[in-house]
């Protein structure tokens, strides 16, 4: 079993490499859409901004790569921006996003009358029952870094859901496809658990 990790010149990939070595899971970095066909799943690891990470995607041809792994059944899971890629598209630069989720990113309104990015902290509550938070609490805190989040074309999908001024989805499945807006890699022993359960249990 081998987990790929998308190299997309940006993000905090190094802190979900650490997590998986800590795990004993053993990973590649993908850099060219050949490379997808070499791992078993694949996580799209997230810092960055949207534009910018859609160019570099199509730049090397990951894009369509990425898409043809989801329509062909491979286990992808996406954190933070990642989660916000695999939508059709965000308000970041107005970006045209990967499509695999119907949906597109919003930015936090000024209304809310918080800090916008929401740094820190906060806690997930459970939409449905989802193999993803087995052994993770209702409730249970992860670590966020955002100023947008995902409105999905279908809350049905949904399975989980924070507050911060107003409510979000902070983790959806569709299929072979899971993702989340937190940072499971800097989020303690839940979050090592959620990577664990993807690795384990993902199909």
């Amino acid at each position: 079993m081998t987990v790929g990790l998308i190299d997309y010149r940006a993000g905090n990939r190094k802190s979900v490499e650490n997590a998986l070595r800590f795990l004993g899971i053993a990973f590649r970095v993908i850099e060219r859409p050949e490379e997808l066909r070499l791992v078993d799943k694949i996580i799209f690891p997230g810092v960055g901004e949207a534009r910018a990470a859609m160019e570099v995607l199509t730049e090397r041809g990951l894009d369509g790569g990425l898409r043809e792994a989801a329509a062909a059944g491979v286990p992808l899971l996406g954190i933070c921006i990642g989660c916000q890629l695999f939508l059709d598209r965000s308000d970041e630069r107005d970006a045209v996003c990967l499509g695999i989720v119907g949906g597109a990113c919003r930015r936090f309104p000024a209304s809310i009358g918080l800090k916008i990015p929401q740094i820190g902290w906060n806690q997930v509550f459970h939409r449905s029952r989802h193999w993803l938070f087995d052994g993770v609490p209702d409730g249970g805190s992860f670590y966020f870094d955002h100023s947008y989040y995902p409105v999905l074309t279908d809350r049905g999908i949904e399975i989980g859901e924070t507050d911060y001024g107003l409510s979000f989805t902070s983790a959806y499945a569709l299929g072979n496809v899971v993702a989340v807006q937190f940072h499971p890699e800097k989020s303690g022993p839940y979050g090592l658990r959620l990577l664990s359960n993807f690795v384990e249990k993902g199909e």
